[in-house]
């Protein structure tokens, strides 16, 4: 393997690693000022990736998505930040601050990596555009435990948010099932596409 080849590995684990940490870290941070320090107490609010690294969502299931697409399109996860929302100062409301905190560090670390690709001209920058807005649209999907379902449940009327919340032990499976049907891929791309008109970048076609 030349050293081309192993300084874009490097630098392609480096920007996947840190995609999902911002991720997490967004979430964490939020919930702090809002008055949740669990992610602090657990010592989540970091931005070393090896603190929020998950076998299944930050590797395997990028891994998965990489061969079955053939490299075009890749998102992932790491391990859940924790929060306590009956910590939050307003739970219903500020629920919904820190579900979205998650996917907007990701929209901004896409822009700092648009800055980079212009700069440099380096693909692998565009990649990790793709990355970040993919996981950012993916998030938004209204399946628990994604962030899209703690939006919805910040916005339904108790007691149906815990009845929605009562899906989460099989949203795992769902979101598997998305992933094997080809649906999951009508889901995302679309989002991806109209966040990359935005930046003026490609839109992928897969």
């Amino acid at each position: 393997m030349s050293i081309d080849s192993i300084l874009t590995l490097v630098l392609g684990a480096v920007i996947l690693l840190m995609t999902v940490t911002v991720h997490e870290v967004a979430h964490g941070a939020v919930a702090f000022i809002r008055g949740d320090r669990t992610a602090e107490q657990m010592g989540r609010l970091t931005l070393n990736p090896f603190r929020h690294i998950d076998l299944f969502w930050t590797v395997l299931f990028p891994l998965m998505l990489f061969i079955s697409t053939a490299g075009r399109f890749v998102i992932g996860m790491a391990k859940p930040v924790p929060v306590n929302f009956s910590n939050l100062y307003r739970p219903k409301r500020d629920m919904i601050w820190v579900a979205l905190a998650g996917p907007v560090a990701n929209i901004v670390f896409a822009q700092l990596l648009l800055l980079a690709l212009r700069l440099t001209g380096y693909p692998l920058f565009l990649i990790g555009i793709y990355f970040n807005l993919g996981l950012a649209v993916f998030n938004l999907i209204p399946i628990p435990p994604l962030d899209g379902s703690r939006i919805v449940a910040g916005l339904l009327p108790r007691p149906l948010d815990r009845d929605y919340l009562r899906i989460e032990p099989y949203g795992f499976l769902i979101i598997l099932l998305l992933y094997f049907t080809g649906a999951l891929y009508a889901l995302v791309i679309p989002g991806v596409n109209l966040l990359a008109v935005f930046l003026g970048v490609p839109q992928i076609h897969l």
